[in-house]
């Protein structure tokens, strides 16, 4: 009996450190809710990340095609829905296979898996991945600039329901959100050009290769890393933060947490099969060049669901039929969650850096596939990098103005806060824009018949 009770209270003590704020720890005493009620609190911050202004901009911010090209297409904030949406159905799944009976407990409930995924773009710059590039040009010798940097940014700091903590969200889902254990200083490594053609040596251009930035959090978070991970041991702790040193550019981190390890993979789902239904839906890709690059490579492969029902995808996806394609999109994005297993790292003793979601190996090679055709094909298309450079130059050009002219150009508010971080606090006004904001401040700024005194900006 006093072992069952031992084996009860110690388990109600490691929930309760996932459920622990930071708001319990600080000045914000009173606002940390902490209950054993997990997946009440888990609610609470999925209602806190869906009522953000960082999470609403979403709407308005670009995932791979520039807003206004069409009324189909994905913005940041439908592909956050997506992902939480794949992300739960990868839990459902793992909780209903008898094999992860000893695990269940551990599974994301829903709503924790869908906060964490609801949560893992608000970071993103206006621009897509391009404007990230855009802002890390300006931030490369001021701490970087990072997406998954700056959503923990948000989170723990710049959110608007605590004064000192951000969306003072619970410690499990925060540290879901963690993809890059690491701080900007440890892993930044660039690759000097001989020549640098950006605004900041006076030239209006810039070479968007050469400043992608590594992937990080800030150091400004530091101490946010170090609060996530105390309920780690010390050899956990220090291999979790342990980093690979490739031949050339940033150097790399090398673990995840077991709920990132879902994220990651519903985020791959929806990234690849969702990007690739617009794509389709808009006419960017042909099917002569799927098979070639996609469906022939399958046919190669071993034995799978995809390789014999081929013929049929192939047809309903280049279908002039939406509901034809819209089968067959399902029917991919259910293939690859059911082909996602629970798999273990040794070298790890707490089952949250221990467990970790896979795909089997088939399956994860043609979702590669189907994530490098989107990025051949579409991606990198020149219409689509011509838009692309067009939305770096505008976030370019406004940060070098902001910074040329702080006290008389920046909100007053926004002024505050650059006489106490510099050029940190320029980075997270101009991340937390849209594409259609950022837009219409460019042109307030530098095009003489644009812009009122009664603008809000």
């Amino acid at each position: 009996m006093m072992s069952n009770q031992s084996t009860f209270f110690r388990e109600l003590a490691i929930v309760s450190i996932w459920l622990e704020r930071r708001s319990a720890s600080n000045s914000d005493k009173g606002r940390g809710f902490n209950s054993t009620r997990d997946d009440s609190q888990y609610q609470r911050d999925r209602a806190r990340i869906i009522h953000s202004a960082s999470f609403r901009s979403l709407q308005s911010k670009t995932q791979v095609l520039g807003l206004g090209e069409s009324d189909f297409y994905r913005t940041r904030l439908t592909h956050s829905l997506e992902v939480a949406q794949v992300g739960s159905g990868i839990c459902e799944w793992l909780r209903d296979q008898s094999e992860n009976a000893k695990w269940e407990s551990l599974i994301p409930s829903f709503s924790l898996i869908e906060a964490i995924c609801l949560a893992h773009d608000i970071g993103h710059s206006p621009f897509g991945h391009g404007g990230e590039v855009a802002m890390n040009t300006m931030m490369r010798d001021h701490g970087g600039f990072e997406a998954n940097g700056q959503t923990l940014r948000i989170i723990a700091r710049l959110g608007e329901f605590s004064q000192n903590c951000g969306l003072d969200l619970t410690r499990r889902t925060m540290l879901g959100t963690i993809k890059y254990p690491a701080l900007y200083s440890a892993t930044a490594r660039y690759k000097k050009p001989e020549q640098t053609n950006s605004s900041t040596d006076g030239s209006p251009y810039l070479n968007i290769d050469h400043w992608s930035p590594p992937k990080c959090i800030y150091d400004e978070e530091a101490d946010v890393l170090e609060w996530l991970l105390e309920p780690f041991n010390n050899p956990d702790r220090d291999l979790f933060l342990s980093l690979t040193t490739p031949e050339r550019g940033h150097l790399k981190t090398l673990f995840k947490p077991f709920d990132t390890s879902i994220m990651e993979l519903a985020d791959d789902i929806a990234y690849g099969v969702h990007d690739l239904e617009d794509a389709l839906a808009l006419g960017l890709v042909k099917r002569d060049a799927w098979i070639a690059t996609v469906s022939n490579v399958i046919a190669e492969m071993d034995d799978n669901l995809i390789k014999k029902s081929l013929n049929e995808y192939n047809t309903l996806l280049f279908s002039s039929s939406p509901k034809d394609r819209k089968h067959a999109i399902s029917k991919l994005v259910g293939y690859f969650i059911l082909h996602i297993q629970l798999s273990e790292l040794d070298e790890f003793e707490d089952p949250m850096l221990r467990l970790q979601a896979t795909m089997e190996p088939t399956a994860y090679e043609i979702l590669l596939l189907i994530k490098d055709f989107v990025m051949q094909h579409v991606i990198l298309r020149p219409e689509l990098q011509m838009l692309q450079y067009k939305g770096q130059q505008v976030m370019v050009r406004l940060f070098d103005i902001f910074a040329a002219n702080p006290e008389r150009l920046l909100p007053v508010d926004v002024f505050a806060d650059y006489e106490a971080q510099g050029y940190r606090a320029i980075a997270d006004y101009l991340s937390n824009m849209t594409d259609v904001s950022a837009g219409k401040l460019y042109h307030k700024l530098l095009s003489p018949t644009s812009g009122s005194i009664f603008d809000r900006t």
